[in-house]
């Protein structure tokens, strides 16, 4: 993904010193801690939200970059030291953006495997009754992934010199707020346009429940059926509908053209051409939606009654998707093994060189310089004391509440390890961390294991779930650490007060994350339910996650035979596209290739809405960045923060209004909304 200029800046080595900046003597902070987790819970909340749409999150770098310091900067200058005065830096607004990132992370958790495991019943009747197994769950996964992740520091970035796009752009983004002669006023402008764009995006979002048809969704091929072009009522049943989603073209911002147009080009092919043609075919059934208004079908439907001679639409597609998020991620493993091999070596090498039992060869390992003073760095004693205690927290969580034996526990933990290397590697270099491919490549293994023990169809279904999530987290939570370890490279920040800030945020992130995911589900109880027709969330990561563990726990897979044809060809496809991407295509025109696992997330998405809004957001970005760079430098991260932020915030806003009875479903209009039934 292209971050502004980036391909023509250096982001091997750290940034130069200023000569006229004052020393930094205190990084870790109370202030940074505190307002980098709030900052961080915001995020949390809108990941939840976000995943629950569309099955993205997104971290919180840039809004934790720029907003910390709209705070921190003029509390240092106008507070007592006592009161959170003094000199506010580049290196302590790191630590700040750390927090804010860990806060952000694990909603993943909550808008994939788990509403899965409730919509399979696999777990109590709500989330609301299992709040205390879902707060201990989400421990297991919020510390691993942090510190085993810390030997991997040297090998990733001072060796690999990976770029980590998010994490350059967040130093890049802290560096020019506090370091040159424009750096003021630069810094009043960026968090002008933050602030501007994060109100615009809750106003919308929260006014727009009352009014939807109007605001927020246009039902265009809807009303033109109405006047009389009945036959384009076909594209309506389809999900081809514009949402004036702010968060949705802020990400298209971000990700650029490649991802965004994959994950249109994904969804035009799912839900235009081989929708249509297997319902065509008598492959796949919709259901009729109004009677009142021929060719009006519901082509949403999820349920398993007959789901291999009668499946609907989008069951038939979630098979082809989820195949080519597996086959995308393991073809990317395949191609770069050799580097994956090198960096669990290098690993291995590290932390029995630290135990002094390595007695092989250590030039590769001493050739590596280090820029950070060694009381900066983490300690041994400290990441090892915080993976230790996790391993065995997950041990006994796993075994008292879910009752895995600890043998497959430790088993599922190796097998996290591994496959966080798929996340460190592609974040590096992409900066797409596969996270939810990561967990079902996990699944499938496990799911096997469960058949192989004996296990029922119900028990194994839980064990590959609970494993895949436990990949998921660790993937997430090390990706974020290496990220920002890769800042505070740049930034000359310490290791020690980044990895201080992430666990600090990482307690946050537990609490915030399984919190909102239950009030979600009381607010908008389909999300945990196949038993509703509609609902405000499609939930595409829930649907991959259910099918996965549905097939690799059942006795004969439920997959249509046309749908595995087809999945097998596109899973083909997907491979080819990485190998001619390494092997054929040379590096500067790999964002021409298409991105498969856009295209698979196209797939299982079941609404258009929001790759539509990507596709304009970053259609808007890129003429912005060609034509006018200077502005593009200047607001367009912070415009993008802000309509994330902004809209994820509103979203929560809604689901309390929701629980308290006052929302637009209740007190809202239904003009503009098909058949005059509310449509927020």
């Amino acid at each position: 993904m292209p971050f502004g200029n980036l391909g023509n800046l250096n982001t091997d080595d750290p940034f130069p010193i200023d000569p006229d900046a004052p020393i930094e003597e205190q990084q870790l902070t109370a202030r940074a801690l505190l307002v980098g987790c709030g900052l961080g819970a915001v995020i949390a909340a809108s990941n939840v939200y976000l995943g629950l749409k569309t099955g993205w999150t997104f971290g919180a770098s840039l809004f934790g970059s720029i907003f910390g310091f709209a705070i921190l900067k003029p509390l240092s200058t106008a507070a007592p030291r006592y009161l959170g005065g003094g000199y506010f830096g580049p290196k302590e607004n790191n630590v700040c953006q750390s927090a804010a990132t860990a806060a952000g992370s694990l909603g993943l958790l909550f808008t994939s495997g788990f509403p899965a495991a409730y919509q399979l019943g696999l777990l109590g009747a709500s989330p609301a009754d299992d709040i205390g197994r879902l707060f201990t769950f989400t421990i297991c996964c919020a510390f691993f992934g942090l510190s085993f992740s810390v030997p991997l520091r040297k090998f990733y970035i001072l060796k690999l010199k990976l770029v980590f796009p998010s994490s350059v752009a967040a130093a890049y983004t802290i560096q020019s707020l506090h370091v040159g002669k424009s750096a003021a006023a630069d810094a009043k402008k960026k968090t002008k346009a933050l602030i501007i764009s994060f109100c615009c995006a809750i106003t919308l979002r929260v006014v727009s429940e009352y009014a939807p048809g109007l605001l927020w969704d246009w039902h265009i091929f809807y009303a033109l059926s109405r006047v009389g072009w009945t036959g384009i009522i076909s594209a309506e049943s389809w999900g081809w509908i514009w949402e004036w989603t702010p968060a949705f073209i802020g990400c298209g911002m971000l990700t650029g053209i490649n991802t965004s147009y994959s994950f249109l080009g994904g969804s035009f092919l799912a839900w235009a051409v081989v929708g249509p043609a297997i319902v065509s075919m008598g492959k796949a059934f919709g259901i009729p939606m109004d009677d009142g208004v021929p060719g009006y079908m519901n082509y949403d439907d999820m349920s398993l009654t007959d789901p291999i001679n009668h499946p609907s639409p989008r069951y038939w597609l979630v098979w082809p998707g989820t195949l080519m998020l597996l086959c995308t991620s393991f073809a990317e493993v395949a191609c770069n093994s050799k580097t994956l091999f090198l960096a669990a070596r290098n690993a291995m090498h590290t932390m029995l060189g630290r135990f002094r039992m390595f007695s092989g060869d250590d030039d590769a390992k001493d050739a590596i310089f280090d820029p950070v003073p060694e009381e900066e760095r983490v300690p041994l004693w400290l990441w090892g004391s915080v993976l230790l205690t996790s391993i065995v927290i997950t041990c006994i969580v796993m075994g008292v509440q879910f009752g895995q034996n600890v043998g497959v526990t430790l088993l599922a933990i190796l097998f996290a390890f591994l496959f966080s290397f798929i996340g460190c590697e592609s974040s590096g270099r992409t900066n797409i961390n596969p996270v939810t491919s990561i967990g079902n490549a996990s699944q499938l293994i496990f799911g096997g294991l469960g058949k192989g023990r004996g296990y029922s169809v119900q028990r194994g279904e839980l064990l590959n779930t609970l494993s895949g999530l436990l990949a998921l987290g660790a993937a997430e939570q090390a990706s974020d650490m290496i990220g920002d370890l890769k800042t505070s490279h740049l930034i000359r920040a310490s290791p020690r007060a980044v990895f201080m800030a992430q666990l600090c945020g990482a307690i946050v992130s537990i609490f915030m994350a399984a919190g909102i995911y239950v009030v979600f589900s009381i607010a908008y109880p389909c999300i945990n339910s196949l038993e509703f027709t509609t609902c405000s969330f499609p939930t595409p990561d829930v649907q991959s996650w259910r099918a996965v563990s549905v097939a690799v726990s059942s006795t004969t897979l439920p997959i249509p035979p046309s749908s595995g044809y087809t999945a097998i060809g596109l899973g083909i496809a997907a491979v080819l596209s990485v190998v001619v991407k390494y092997y054929v295509v040379p590096p500067k025109y790999h964002a021409w290739v298409p991105n498969f696992n856009a295209i698979g997330i196209g797939f299982i998405m079941n609404v258009c809405t929001y790759p539509l809004a990507m596709f304009f957001g970053s259609t808007i970005a890129f003429v912005w960045r060609t034509k006018f760079f200077p502005s593009y430098q200047m607001y367009c991260y912070a415009i993008a923060a802000g309509f994330i932020a902004g809209e994820g915030l509103g979203g929560i806003v809604n689901a309390v209004l929701t629980i308290a009875g006052v929302s637009g479903a209740v007190y809202g209009t239904t003009v503009g909304c098909p058949g005059g039934v509310y449509c927020g």
